[in-house]
């Protein structure tokens, strides 16, 4: 299943509706075969799926894509405050380095396709554009938007200063070269091995004018019990959920599960997978669910609450949860306590 199959709020296709209209698309052109009526596009709390929106970008693209720069003029309209309450704590973050984690960590409040990959360098901040699991022949209005965004977004909290310090692109020079260069206010370098944005790591890590520790975390908050509400599981991924939830000791294995239901592992598997999820992914969000209520609650010490979720050491729990929330489990409970 693409990284990218997660369910978003109808916004973004919003967004793409409005700037095909812009550009003489009728709305109803650009929703056709998504599901999605005209009416739903002003409702933000509509969610679709990853699924939906790539129709209308295609819809889109097909009729639209002879425009020079066709992504890079979307993206322009992915202001953060399109994104909700992430972009709220995305805007309250300490500095531009930060506001990159907090998005990575609530990726599935986006509305990417790609997916992005962050590392550091002494004077560099990277962020590789993977877009492997995009069709080939949406991929470069995708890439084109989704870069452009995260342009658009840094320039939200540093409208004066620029950023970015070199820009890769697969795919081959364009027509009319000189619009990217104006954009991004350099000249890309096509045809390169990867997507590539680098950035200028001592000004991603400058303070925010608008930062807030309290209302971040409140932001947060909130974006963890957003996804949480989207996350929530009906048919057999449902009662799988549920014997996760239902076992306080330990969680059970796939073979525990699979009996409990009358089925073989191997159906269970199966099965899980034509509702479009696997039995470890059902299992890990129930851990990170439990795990904010374990350390958020009665006192049970870092190791206690590793067993309790089924991890064979400290260790790996530890590790599983800097991923999921971006910080350690102590670091959480004094949080969650204050």
């Amino acid at each position: 299943m693409p990284s990218w199959s997660f369910a978003r709020s109808v916004t973004s296709m919003r967004l793409m509706a409005e700037f095909a209209a812009d550009h003489g698309l009728p709305m109803r052109r650009s929703l056709a075969g998504t599901g999605v009526r005209e009416a739903q596009l002003a409702d933000p709390s509509v969610l679709i799926s990853g699924e939906q929106e790539l129709r209308a970008i295609r819809n889109v693209v097909e009729s639209l894509g002879q425009m020079p720069a066709l992504g890079l003029q979307a993206g322009t309209r992915y202001h953060f405050t399109a994104f909700g309450v992430l972009g709220f704590a995305i805007v309250s973050s300490r500095s531009a380095r930060s506001a990159l984690d907090v998005a990575l960590r609530y990726f599935n409040l986006t509305f990417a396709f790609t997916r992005f990959v962050v590392a550091d360098t002494a004077f560099e901040t990277t962020v590789t554009v993977e877009d492997s699991e995009v069709p080939q022949d949406l991929r470069q209005f995708v890439v084109e938007r989704d870069i452009a965004a995260l342009l658009t977004v840094q320039r939200d909290l540093f409208s004066a200063e620029p950023i970015l310090k070199q820009l890769h692109l697969r795919f081959a020079p364009p027509a009319q070269a000189e619009r990217y260069e104006q954009f991004f206010g350099l000249e890309p370098v096509f045809g390169a091995a990867s997507n590539l944005a680098v950035l200028d790591r001592a000004r991603m890590q400058r303070p925010l004018a608008q930062a807030n520790e309290l209302a971040l975390r409140a932001a947060e908050d909130q974006c963890r019990s957003l996804l949480d509400g989207r996350k929530e599981r009906s048919g057999l991924a449902g009662a799988v959920r549920d014997q996760f939830i239902a076992s306080t000791t330990q969680m059970p294995t796939m073979e525990a599960v699979a009996a409990h239901l009358r089925m073989t592992p191997r159906t269970l598997r199966r099965r899980l997978f034509d509702e479009g999820t696997t039995f470890i992914e059902l299992r890990d969000e129930v851990r990170m669910t439990l795990a904010d209520e374990l350390l958020s609650g009665p006192r049970l010490s870092i190791e206690q609450i590793a067993e309790r979720l089924g991890y064979a050491e400290p260790t790996s729990f530890i590790n599983a949860f800097k991923r999921w929330r971006g910080s350690t489990p102590h670091s959480f409970r004094l949080t969650a306590r204050t």
